[in-house]
């Protein structure tokens, strides 16, 4: 059998492998710049381009005026928008999947709004109800913001988990003279702390990210995109760079650490 023949059934039984490998490098390409762009010292503020390697970003993060206090206005607003987010979405999909009332079926896609919803028309609205109660725009704004739309991703996250578990561990469990908190607390909320975890880390990175709601309703607040927004007409600081790669490295570290608890207790 010829080489080109080898080769070339090689890439007939390989080729989604194959195709996998380049979706991922376009994925990961803009991240691999964004960790280049971290130890780089451009040749001029409005530069981009590799000019010469450097730690003094990593050593400095807070080097740029502004960014460190605009990182820990979204890390505060995150934190706690993940948390109001969690707590309400979860009993909300709790009620949906659990309970029967009047109103349920026009109460879901109530819910769901925000997800097919644009953000600058969920922004824009938002910023109509601030200013006619007149509510001061700013920290608690944005928070308020991000905790409306975050809770639906939580609900759709927190359902499906909900919908996946057996009715029949949680009935056994009042068979043996459990009350209903009881079996919420040692059955139900157990079971469905992953679903929880993992919808509030989407919920906390939907946070963190977003602009432009927060752009509508921050008065002077500025937080972390708003800063890089802002910088992008004066030229990025590194140190963003620096800021992008840590947390992706975060984000890579809790990956890896829930995959082998996963794998350990298996």
């Amino acid at each position: 059998m010829s080489v080109a023949r080898r080769v070339w059934r090689w890439l007939a039984g390989h080729w989604v492998l194959g195709v996998g490998l380049l979706v991922l490098g376009y994925l990961f390409l803009p991240i691999a710049v964004v960790v280049g762009l971290s130890f780089n010292r451009p040749s001029s503020r409005l530069s981009y381009d590799f000019h010469a390697f450097t730690l003094d970003n990593w050593r400095h993060p807070c080097g740029a005026a502004g960014l460190c206090d605009a990182l820990v206005r979204s890390v505060q607003i995150g934190i706690l928008a993940t948390v109001v987010a969690t707590v309400l979405g979860t009993m909300l999909a709790y009620a949906l999947v659990r309970y029967r009332f009047r109103g349920r079926s026009a109460l879901g896609p109530l819910i769901l709004a925000p997800l097919a919803m644009p953000e600058v028309v969920l922004g824009s609205s938002l910023l109509t109800l601030f200013v006619a109660a007149g509510v001061p725009q700013g920290f608690w704004t944005i928070l308020v913001a991000h905790v409306t739309f975050c809770v639906s991703f939580v609900v759709v996250v927190v359902k499906a988990r909900l919908a996946g578990l057996d009715p029949a561990l949680e009935e056994a469990a009042a068979d043996l003279y459990a009350t209903g908190w009881q079996v919420f607390r040692r059955v139900t909320l157990p079971l469905l702390l992953p679903g929880i975890v993992a919808a509030g880390l989407l919920a906390f990175s939907l946070s963190f990210d977003d602009f432009i709601v927060t752009n509508l309703n921050a008065g002077t607040t500025v937080t972390f995109p708003m800063y890089v927004w802002g910088a992008a007409q004066r030229g990025i600081p590194p140190q963003v760079n620096v800021i992008g790669t840590a947390m992706f490295l975060v984000a890579v570290l809790l990956v890896a650490a829930t995959t082998f608890r996963r794998r350990h207790r298996h």
